[in-house]
Parts: C-alpha cells; structure tokens; sequence
C-alpha cells in the first residue's frame, strides 16, 4: 500500500490498488478485513495476530493500525502493545443497530421460541465468509453453544450459512464461491457441494437443516429471508444437541417452529406481502436488480434505503407445513 495506494498505473490511469474484476479499493478492503479480526473471543490482539489472520506483511497492518488508530476506530493498549476496537467502531456499531427498530420486538420472538426449544436461537446477518449474530435468545437450561450478539459463525460450517448461500442466486452463490476459494479455498467444495442439497431443502421445505458441520454434537435448522432494505438475506437459525434430536425430529418438532419464527420477524418489520414462490427455483425469488446488487460483491452489506422499506420474504411453501420425505441439507 503506502504509495502504491496514491499511484496510478500509466496504461490505463487506473489505482495500482483498485481490483480490476471488482472494482473494490483493496486499502478499503484491508482495513475493514482488520477490524473483523476483532470479536468476542479476539478483543485485543497485536500486529503479529492481524498479519496472521488476513494474510498480510506486518509493514502494511502496522499502516493499517495505525490509520485507524487515528481515526479512532481502534485503540492501542501500550502495556500489551495490542489493540482494541475504539469508541468510533462502537459508535458506527450502535448506528446500524439503531436503525434496526425491530430489534426488540425481534428477541421477544426468539426468546418465545428458545422457551420451546433447548437450544441457542438467533437473528443472524452475513458479514464477508461470515454470519453474524444480531439478536440471540436461550434459556437458562439450553444445552448448546453459547452465542451472543456479535458471535461470528462461518457461512462455510454452519446451518445460518448454509441457509444463506443456498438462499442465493446461482450467479451470486459462484461468485461467493470464487472469493472463498481464494481466501477459503479448503472451505469452498465442501460448501459447494452442500449448497446442491440446500437449495432442493429451501424450494421443498422452505428452510435448510445441517448436522455436525459447526459442532460435531450440533444439528441447525435455519430460514432465509430476504430484506430489500439491506439488499441481502438475513437468517433465523437454531442449534440443538444431535442426541437429543434425530433428523425426523427436527424436520416434525423444530422446523415448524422457525417457519413460524421467520413469518413473524415478516410481520414484525411491517412488510409482509406476497410470499415469495419457491416452484419455479431459489434464482426465481431474485428480481434483475436484486441479482445486480449480490453479484457486485454487496451481498454482505447491510445498507439501508432511503424510504419505506420493502417486505422481507421468506422461502418456504405456502402452506407452510413440512411435507413428506424431506431430505436433510
């Protein structure tokens, strides 16, 4: 980076750092991909960490913390020589939730459902290789993994992101499979693979189910839906202990539930219309512009639109009832 940021190729007067197949400014890119190193598990981590983690020379993530020190996005620890996310990223952070009215009413419903079901049931949003949890809920006697807002699960290893990238356009989901075979490349066939099953689950039953691929004693039953007013899927997902329940339980006990769960988060953000159909393929829920907007590399973007916001919709049969000899994602 440095000055080959502030360069310009002289054949085509292009930035020497701008990705000609994307379009995406990669000092941008890096500095975004530093603050995800940061989660509930990683609060303050060292230069050594970031470099390890995204890929980078130290040279390049000490000028990336350093910027954002200085922008206040993070906060240096001299004791440890570590940093920490800053009052900036907080204050960004607190926007975007804020602007998420619906929240409460949200966690109301999970915890409804969580009463019902002895596993950690959550709101969750795609972010990069990930999903992330925007609201959980759980009872005091759930025996599963402990997630909270904030939790990162990959979209790789996971039923949420399963859901969510069988839930995508075929166009899109090969574009998300291009960019994590070059960051992810160990993940990219597996997930491939799975997304075949996946997306059959989504246009039968409307909702995904995955055993043992986050947590070898986990079973996720998870339910896409897509919100226009952050152009991508946001997923309702719940993790169970596998001994507890066998595939024919899930599909008969839980499933039914998390549709129900996804029909009232429709409801709750005052935009439930017209189901989306699920005969005719899951690239048929996408409109042309929405196709544009997951394609251009925006899938994980959380951006909201000026106006009214538009229903988010489901993939699930009308009925909305499990039908005869599901398969298991």
């Amino acid at each position: 980076m440095g000055r080959r940021s502030q360069s310009l190729d002289g054949q085509n007067g292009r930035s020497a750092d701008i990705d000609d197949e994307s379009g995406v400014i990669q000092v941008v890119a890096r500095a975004f991909d530093v603050l995800r190193c940061f989660d509930e598990h990683n609060v303050r981590i060292g230069n050594m960490d970031i470099a390890l983690r995204c890929g980078l020379p130290r040279s390049t993530v000490s000028r990336l913390t350093h910027t954002l020190t200085r922008m206040g996005l993070l906060t240096y620890l001299p004791r440890d020589q570590k940093y920490r996310l800053g009052p900036g990223a907080v204050a960004m952070s607190a926007t975007i939730l804020q602007g998420m009215q619906f929240r409460n009413l949200v966690r109301s419903k999970l915890q409804e459902v969580a009463e019902r079901i002895p596993g950690t049931v959550g709101f969750v949003a795609p972010d990069k290789f990930d999903m992330v949890y925007l609201e959980c809920a759980r009872t005091y006697n759930a025996v599963s993994l402990h997630s909270n807002v904030g939790t990162r699960i990959p979209i790789a290893r996971s039923a949420a992101g399963l859901a969510y990238a069988s839930a995508l356009s075929e166009e899109a989901g090969e574009a998300l499979f291009a960019e994590m075979e070059r960051a992810h490349p160990q993940d990219a066939g597996p997930l491939r693979a799975r997304v075949l099953q996946g997306r059959k689950s989504l246009r039968k039953n409307g909702y995904v189910v995955s055993r043992g691929i986050y947590n070898e004693h986990i079973v996720g039953c998870s339910v896409p839906m897509w919100f226009d007013q952050y152009r991508t899927f946001l997923v309702v997902t719940v993790g169970v202990l596998c001994v507890m329940y066998d595939d024919k339980r899930v599909h008969r006990e839980i499933a039914p539930q998390m549709l129900e769960l996804a029909r009232a988060i429709e409801t709750i953000s005052g935009c439930l219309g017209d189901e989306v159909p699920v005969g005719g393929g899951v690239a048929a829920t996408f409109s042309t512009n929405q196709q544009q907007a997951v394609t251009q590399g925006r899938t994980n973007e959380l951006e909201a639109r000026a106006g009214r916001a538009e229903p988010a919709k489901s993939l699930r049969p009308r009925n909305g009832r499990r039908r005869q000899g599901e398969t298991t994602a």
